[in-house]
């Protein structure tokens, strides 16, 4: 069954923005488990699981939404979004190198090492919105 007559562009943004953002959810709490594995690294004030389940999946469907306005309000919406999503994955990445989470200068570097690797595994995820949103057989299966 062809669900493209039942989609509106709006729809097909929003969930599958919402699709990856479950999926990064799922590497984002694998890369946890193994980072603090590695390092020890266990400050769970701010980013803990809870956290990351809810704020992948909340943030990444709202870049679906920003997403589905770059593509009907903007010509070449779908470059647009993707220089756009760069420039503002490399400026948080810069910010979260000044984050002072702690007294203790390890665990300030460890924590933005980890915080970095959310925003890069979220940017990826990001990023692959528009080459999903273009795939039949992506929508076809899951939206």
């Amino acid at each position: 069954m062809d669900n493209n007559d039942y989609q509106t562009a709006f729809s097909k943004a929003l969930l599958t923005g919402l699709f990856t953002g479950v999926a990064a959810t799922l590497i984002c709490l694998l890369f946890a488990v193994i980072y603090r594995s590695i390092t020890g690294f266990y400050l769970f004030a701010i980013i803990n699981f809870p956290a990351i389940i809810f704020g992948c999946i909340l943030i990444l469907s709202v870049i679906g939404i920003i997403y589905f306005m770059f593509r009907k309000f903007l010509k070449h919406g779908d470059f647009i979004f993707i220089l756009v999503l760069v420039l503002f994955t490399l400026f948080c990445i810069w910010k979260a190198q000044g984050i002072q989470r702690s007294d203790v200068y390890l665990l300030n570097i460890q924590f933005r090492k980890f915080f970095s690797g959310v925003i890069i595994i979220l940017c990826v995820s990001a990023l692959m919105i528009p080459v999903l949103y273009k795939n039949k057989k992506f929508v076809n299966t899951f939206i």
